[in-house]
């Protein structure tokens, strides 16, 4: 019924995520009630992305309330489908642009680049090393006041434009390397990456489909160009 394989089913079991109700004399896993709500929820922190690490840790506390979870994964959702509409929005008015049918401003190539969109691709590369740098980043993230915020998330667009526009002139051209440098700063509002992690983050955005969608709707080169120029900048510093 959920579409999960006895695989997954058996290693939920072996990491104490999700046990069987009981196990019968032929060793099938039986699950009830209770165990498919947990699936459940399980699947639906999935559906956001969370790793399973961070589901288990949440779902083990004895006070884990399951209404309250369901409150935020409609809440989680929402806010998911308002970001979807603000990227189908901007393709629309891209196609439009190309056609020579309306004008469109660098800033507007990359509204749909939220600021919530900015941390959650920071978040994303932190969730590759260590727990305790996630923890830091989200209390500095909400130690800003809603117009840092914001202004923030308009120089992540600023950022994405310089990288955008350097690309005719090549990965290893001062305009690129500039505006890798201003990439590199404007994590400082999250995290201060190392070079493995630059390379990691630039990795991401192209080997991750959901990243490398929301880049290819701006240029279908601009992920590959950002890694690129990110693999010239760690070589230049490590000279």
């Amino acid at each position: 019924m959920a579409g999960v394989t006895p695989r997954t089913l058996h290693y939920y079991d072996q990491i104490g995520l999700l046990k069987p109700t009981r196990t019968g004399d032929n060793g099938y896993r039986y699950y009830g009630e209770e165990a498919l709500l947990r699936l459940q929820q399980v699947l639906l922190y999935r559906q956001l992305d969370m790793p399973l690490a961070q589901i288990q840790e949440i779902m083990v506390e004895s006070d884990f309330d399951v209404q309250g979870a369901l409150e935020s994964h409609k809440e989680q959702l929402h806010r998911r489908i308002r970001q979807l509409e603000r990227l189908i929005q901007t393709v629309d008015h891209t196609m439009l642009y190309l056609k020579g049918k309306m004008e469109m401003s660098g800033k507007q190539m990359f509204e749909a680049f939220s600021e919530e969109q900015q941390a959650e691709y920071e978040k994303e590369a932190m969730q590759m090393y260590d727990p305790e740098i996630v923890k830091a980043s989200n209390q500095k993230w909400k130690s800003y006041s809603e117009a840092e915020k914001q202004r923030i998330g308009e120089e992540g667009n600023a950022v994405y434009q310089a990288l955008l526009e350097a690309m005719p002139f090549g990965p290893d051209s001062p305009a690129a390397q500039r505006g890798v440098e201003l990439w590199r700063q404007h994590m400082d509002y999250f995290w201060t990456p190392d070079d493995e992690q630059l390379v990691g983050l630039a990795n991401l955005y192209n080997d991750d489909p959901r990243f490398k969608a929301n880049f290819d709707k701006i240029d279908p080169g601009l992920a590959a160009f950002v890694r690129q120029a990110v693999e010239v900048y760690v070589r230049n510093r490590r000279k």
